[in-house]
């Protein structure tokens, strides 16, 4: 099936993303890593076919963003978008609709960038599915949930009074879109990268990848697994 593959972003400057993996990594290590982290996940997006990636992003890309360059390149092969609303549910909802405002017709899978070991094929699968089903979900074992995708992008809007980033928010997302009468299939469970110990478990996961380097580089993670 073919989709827009809606990747939520933040600019990856220092001091303003990855803040819970500080300490043991310094505000720079933790923008690097969230920067590999993003450009691992477009290259991921960009190897599902017949699926297009638009990036939601928050931020903008300047002298201080972390691998500035490389995210420029990556985010000039995509379609790209600025997040807006208040509160991140109410964020989530509006790239969907602004992907179907690009794209009419077309269901979406949305990410964010916390789950550089997502594969092209699981996110394949995950498009496909919306062809028997009107959303998909990926739980993380921390409660939340790493992936929502939806055969309607209109039908985005119970999210969007889903409190966030808390142990119960895939549980709720999940009985939201219930109760709007979705009919929803699970996929995966992913874990996302918020803390010292999950950036290590995924790395782990995808040896050879940017963000294992990354976190490899970070010598306080170590120093926590010793």
């Amino acid at each position: 099936m073919t989709g827009t593959l809606i990747v939520l972003a933040k600019a990856p400057v220092p001091g303003r993303v990855k803040t819970r993996l500080c300490p043991p990594a310094t505000p720079a290590q933790a923008a690097d890593v969230a920067a590999a982290a993003l450009l691992d996940t477009l290259d991921a997006t960009a190897a599902v076919p017949g699926s297009r990636t638009l990036v939601a992003l928050a931020g903008s890309l300047d002298a201080d963003t972390a691998r500035v360059g490389e995210l420029r390149a990556a985010l000039g092969r995509t379609g790209r978008t600025t997040q807006r609303g208040t509160g991140l549910g109410a964020r989530i909802v509006a790239a969907h609709a602004d992907a179907a405002a690009h794209h009419p017709g077309e269901p979406t899978l949305q990410i964010g960038m916390d789950t550089p070991q997502v594969h092209p094929s699981t996110l394949a699968a995950a498009l496909a599915a919306l062809a028997d089903v009107d959303a998909v979900l990926g739980l993380a074992p921390d409660g939340g949930w790493w992936a929502l995708g939806l055969r309607d992008p209109g039908s985005a809007g119970p999210v969007a009074a889903v409190p966030m980033s808390r142990a119960d928010t895939g549980e709720n997302t999940l009985a939201a879109l219930r109760a709007a009468g979705l009919r929803v299939a699970l996929l995966p469970e992913l874990t996302d990268v918020d803390t010292a110990e999950d950036a290590l478990a995924v790395a782990a996961t995808v040896p050879g990848s940017r963000f294992a380097a990354a976190v490899d580089r970070v010598p306080g993670f170590r120093r926590a697994r010793s």
